[in-house]
Formats: C-alpha cells, structure tokens, sequence
C-alpha cells in the first residue's frame, strides 16, 4: 500500500475520532451551561465527519449496502472475538475496573450489532429492506433494541426510559 494510502487511513481515523471527542466536549458544555460553545464543538464535529467521508470515499471505502453490511458484520465480529477479549485480559491483569467494564459492555453490544447486521444481510439478500421497526440504543452501553424495549438493558440494566429513538 502507498504512503498516500496509508495517510488517508490515518487521517480517516483521526478525523473520526475527533468527530466523537467534539460531540462529547458539546455535550459537557450544554451540561455546564454553554449552549454556544456546545454549538461550536458540534459544528466543528460535523465539519470532521466531512473530512472522514471524503477521506473514505478516496479510499473506495464505501460500497454496495450487501458489500457494506458484510463489512459491519466482519468488523463487529472482529471486535467481540479478537479485539475486546484481549482488553479485557489486560484491563483485568492492570486492575483497571473502570475500562473493564467499559470493555465489557462494548464486547457485549458488538455481538448484538454483528446479529442484527447479520439479519440485515438476510434481508439484502432477498432484495428486501428490514421490517419498519422502532430502534433504540442505551445510553450507558449502547445496546441497541429494534421493536420492544425492555424494562431495563440487558447488558447494564439501565432504565428503558433513558433509551434513546433513533430517527
């Protein structure tokens, strides 16, 4: 692979990370009570996710929705049998419950988003879309439910109230 595409992967990552970093720093400041400054991190958020899209689209990195969807099944698969074990082991070998658990709960939901990817790919292959559903994700783990919400997560037991309904 060319130093220039390797540059982009990197500037992809980067410019994604700084998407979330931002969109975290609004959210603190709309706690703290700065509406404006919340709306400057957003903007600035969104103007990163510009740049990450054009970075992936210059590395071919967006496909068909079926090429797309066995991408997301891959990686979240990845991610709950390779990626997040080893965290784990090392989270628990440094004693460090605060990413254990944060790594825990990832490892837990990457399963959940690989199945339901995995039923998406069901419905692509029958030239169909998936069944008109509501879908929610906790704001704690990010579970995410299509259709019924129960009382409380599965993975941390948060309340279905704090569920957020994804448009």
């Amino acid at each position: 692979m060319s130093k220039t595409m390797d540059n982009l992967k990197a500037a992809f990552a980067g410019e994604s990370q700084a998407n979330r970093k931002y969109l975290a720093f609004a959210k603190k400041a709309d706690e703290e009570g700065f509406p404006q400054i919340a709306k400057l991190f957003r903007a600035a958020a969104e103007a990163e996710t510009v740049h990450a899209h054009a970075h992936l689209r210059v590395l071919d990195g967006v496909k068909s929705t079926a090429e797309n969807l066995n991408a997301a099944v891959n990686g979240e698969t990845f991610e709950f049998t390779n990626m997040y074990p080893q965290f784990i082991e090392e989270a628990k070998a440094e004693d460090n419950k605060a990413a254990l658990i944060s790594f825990d709960n990832a490892n837990k939901v990457e399963q959940v988003h690989a199945d339901l990817y995995k039923k998406a790919v069901e419905s692509i292959n029958n030239k169909q879309d998936l069944p008109k559903a509501d879908i929610y994700v906790c704001p704690v783990c990010g579970n995410t439910f299509v259709g019924e919400v129960p009382d409380r997560c599965t993975v941390c037991g948060v309340a279905k109230e704090k569920f957020l309904k994804i448009a």
